[in-house]
């Protein structure tokens, strides 16, 4: 199996050794950077599997960091991990939001932390089902499965590898609703850490990538006390 390389950011050189040591014990390689422009260069040279970005950082906060991993095609679909002092809920959704695939506050347990990274990087590697067709267009939109790129009316739009998964489900399941529960089991799998809350952020962000109109969805609508699904009405 090829080893797995993951970038630790953080400009708490503590908490980058502690987390770099925890992963090598349990056979990953570890690239590691102190800023958020480090962190930045790093992930361009190194390509690695993941990121565990910490959110306030010098030189380049870790928002901001995160932005231009998803907004560059060689790099949008690498999995990221928000690390961060702040529990506030409203940071915790704004880091979601913008294309981290899961957030962890300080202090942390580092088995939790391991966990994560297995589980993350598990629903990356999840291709898609053996029954789906290698391209979908419905309405303007196009996916193709293979190369992982998605079209709206033609321009090419980026989603992070959380959002890829979750338009690949509901394209592969139209017309059946699916609750916030359900859709945790299905497209976030074993991971134990995540909240139903998570759903609608994930949700809301891809809406507002793949919808002409967010306010008025055509791909995934709302069915109110029940949960989302994507629509089977003809194209």
């Amino acid at each position: 199996m090829t080893q797995k390389k993951i970038l630790v950011a953080d400009d708490e050189k503590d908490i980058v050794e502690l987390i770099a040591y925890n992963l090598e014990q349990e056979g990953f390689a570890v690239c590691k950077a102190f800023d958020g422009r480090q962190a930045w260069e790093r992930v361009n040279a190194d390509k690695p599997d993941l990121v565990i970005l910490d959110l306030m950082m010098p030189a380049m906060p870790g928002m901001e960091a995160c932005r231009m991993i998803r907004r560059q095609t060689e790099t949008s679909a690498i999995p990221i991990i928000m690390l961060t002092a702040k529990s506030d809920p409203v940071d915790k959704i704004l880091g979601l939001e913008i294309g981290a695939d899961d957030y962890i506050t300080k202090p942390f347990h580092v088995r939790e932390l391991i966990a994560r990274v297995r589980a993350v990087l598990r629903r990356s590697e999840r291709k898609p089902a053996d029954d789906l067709q290698e391209a979908v267009d419905f309405r303007g939109l196009h996916v193709d499965f293979k190369s992982y790129q998605v079209t709206v009316d033609g321009q090419q739009v980026e989603l992070s590898s959380r959002e890829f998964k979750l338009l690949q489900f509901f394209i592969a399941h139209p017309g059946r609703v699916y609750s916030r529960e359900q859709l945790l089991d299905r497209v976030w799998g074993d991971e134990a850490f995540v909240e139903p809350r998570t759903v609608d952020v994930h949700i809301s962000r891809l809406r507002g990538v793949i919808e002409p109109d967010k306010s008025n969805p055509q791909y995934i609508l709302t069915v109110r006390g029940i949960g989302y699904k994507f629509s089977d009405a003809d194209a």
